[in-house]
């Protein structure tokens, strides 16, 4: 038939006699001659299963990966350059035969120990970057984006020995766990101790600056009642003094010679003369009172004194 379909999703390649033509075809609907055959080309993403894969690691232990999954996808540019080279089988060349090639390269410089467990989580990105080098200097429009690898099947005793191994290494997990819960455990009530002696420590200190605020306080107010207590005693004795001090003066001006003289002549009214050789110091004499004796006997003195004795 000269019309024909190309899906969406596919590149069509021509061959006229056994030759590959230049010419290829996007999606849609297309004409041919009828000496011209085609076929379709996937450009889009697509998972190349490989399966039941033999390796031997280097101890001589037989190992079987059942499927390894290749995540690729050929660029449309380079369509007509692979199919040339690689025909339009090209996944078979530089994807499942060269997972082949590979895993045995792995297995082979790698003993059991490393290819089942140690190593076992590279092995993916090491096949993708084989397969992509690969490709990059051999198909060029072959692009790599993931590899999933399957556990591989080892001989049954050496499996039995792997689980009772892990069987183990979990048991020694669990005790190093358990140790561990015990030892943060104690850090844990270590540690609130601690937290707890700053705790009692804070108050204390807190309780400390309490009494000690209370003190000082007290302190404070007794030394103001001290200094009023001073201020009022030194008050009064001031007004004491003062007094005193104005009751000094008034005296002074108030015993003047002058009032003496006067007070001296007012006690001589009543007086009496006495003349001998033997004068009493104190006369008193019926009707006088102790002011007139003390009148009589300044003026006995007086007139001593004076010379009227005569």
């Amino acid at each position: 038939r000269g019309v024909h379909q190309i899906k969406e999703g596919n590149v069509g390649v021509y061959w006229r006699g056994g030759a590959l033509m230049t010419t290829t075809t996007d999606s849609g609907y297309h004409w041919k001659s009828p000496f011209t055959v085609y076929r379709e080309v996937y450009v889009k993403m697509q998972t190349d299963k490989v399966a039941n894969i033999p390796c031997g690691t280097s101890g001589g232990v037989m190992l079987f990966f059942d499927k390894i999954e290749v995540v690729n996808r050929l660029r449309r540019a380079y369509v007509y350059s692979t199919v040339k080279n690689y025909t339009t089988d090209y996944d078979k060349t530089w994807i499942y035969d060269k997972i082949h090639h590979e895993i045995n390269q792995f297995c082979s410089t790698h003993s059991l120990q490393e290819v089942y467990i140690d190593k076992f989580d590279q092995l993916d990105e090491a096949l993708v970057q084989a397969l992509q080098d690969g490709c990059d200097l051999h198909a060029p429009g072959i692009e790599i984006i993931a590899v999933r690898v399957t556990k591989p099947r080892i001989p049954e005793t050496i499996r039995r020995n792997y689980e009772d191994m892990e069987k183990e290494k979990t048991k020694l997990l669990i005790a190093s766990q358990r140790q561990l819960v015990a030892l943060k455990e104690e850090e844990t009530s270590a540690k609130k101790e601690v937290i707890e002696a700053e705790k009692r420590k804070r108050v204390a200190e807190i309780t400390a600056r309490k009494d000690i605020s209370e003190k000082e306080a007290e302190a404070e107010m007794a030394a103001i009642e001290d200094q009023v207590y001073i201020d009022s005693q030194k008050a009064l004795a001031d007004a004491e003094l003062y007094t005193a001090q104005k009751d000094a003066e008034a005296n002074k001006l108030l015993f003047s010679p002058e009032y003496l003289q006067q007070q001296h002549i007012l006690s001589l009214r009543n007086a009496r003369l006495v003349v001998g050789d033997k004068i009493p110091s104190t006369l008193v004499l019926p009707g006088m009172t102790s002011s007139s004796s003390d009148a009589a006997t300044t003026a006995g003195i007086f007139a001593t004194k004076s010379g009227t004795a005569e």
